[in-house]
């Protein structure tokens, strides 16, 4: 049996923990603990940690347990509701029908509308003496132009949107004001357009542009890879140069053995043809 085994060839086994990893197996781990951060397993205090120690490693052993709580694949999604498909395009962000919330009110105080909320096809805030902030970042669209509506008495209201969004402001502002900050990423093609219109007296309505918070985890955890990847290729920089120095050294140390031998040699001969 064991010879036909054998013949056969061996069948693979896992590594042993001693076995050496590569880079490949470290980017690997890596990339799961980049989508461990896109869908929240991870925060960035122990991503960044968990990143460090993946780059530090040397052996499977040292790897292992890095991503041991962490799924290796992704996992299939669970919803107990008929929800259309989300990709992550404008199109599937565009899902017609009614919106989750139609206005927000705040009168000496304050109200909100972020997260995965559905903007309706207008939608009105209204701010008297307090503040209002109205987040379309991680939401979807009842339809492909959407209109807020904002009054502000002195207070203020602001509109964030994701870079792409096309927006245009309207706003009458009367001893107050209707800003857009600029911004240099193009407007996309395939995203809603989103009008602000209203009142602004002796207060403001803002618009920001402002990227996701898990384009940001990203482009945080990237700039983490980045600047460790630099601090990796510092140190074999710096390894390789200490090593061609201790070559040149030993170099410079065979040189004058070899020159004290010669020099031996030389005596010894004189010394016999002296004698």
């Amino acid at each position: 049996m064991t010879e036909a085994v054998s013949s056969g060839g061996t069948p693979p086994r896992p590594p042993g923990p001693d076995l050496r990893a590569s880079d490949a197996d470290r980017e690997r781990v890596s990339e799961i603990l980049r989508d461990a951060l896109a869908e929240g397993r991870l925060d960035m205090e122990e991503f960044e940690e968990r990143l460090e120690a993946t780059y530090k490693a040397r052996t499977y052993g040292e790897l292992t347990p890095i991503t041991r709580d962490l799924p290796t694949s992704p996992l299939p999604a669970v919803n107990l509701r008929k929800e259309p498909v989300a990709d992550g395009s404008w199109a599937s962000r565009i899902t017609g029908g009614e919106g989750s919330s139609t206005w927000g009110v705040a009168v000496m105080a304050g109200f909100q509308r972020k997260g995965r909320w559905t903007v309706p096809r207008r939608f009105t805030g209204f701010a008297f003496m307090g503040g209002g902030e109205i987040d379309l970042r991680e939401a979807n669209f009842a339809d492909r132009e959407v209109e807020i509506n904002c009054v502000a008495i002195m207070g203020g209201i602001e509109v964030i949107v994701p870079p792409g969004v096309e927006v245009v402001v309207r706003g009458l502002g009367i001893m107050g004001g209707f800003d857009e900050r600029a911004h240099d990423v193009p407007d996309d093609p395939d995203a809603p357009r989103v009008i602000v219109t209203g009142l602004a007296l002796m207060g403001g309505v803002e618009v920001y542009r402002k990227l996701p918070r898990a384009d940001r985890q990203r482009l945080r955890a990237e700039r983490k890879q980045e600047k460790l990847d630099r601090k990796e290729s510092m140190r074999e920089l710096h390894e390789g140069f200490r090593e061609d120095v201790q070559d040149a050294h030993r170099r410079l140390l065979d040189g004058h053995r070899d020159l004290m031998r010669d020099r031996h040699d030389r005596r010894d001969r004189r010394d016999r043809y002296d004698d």
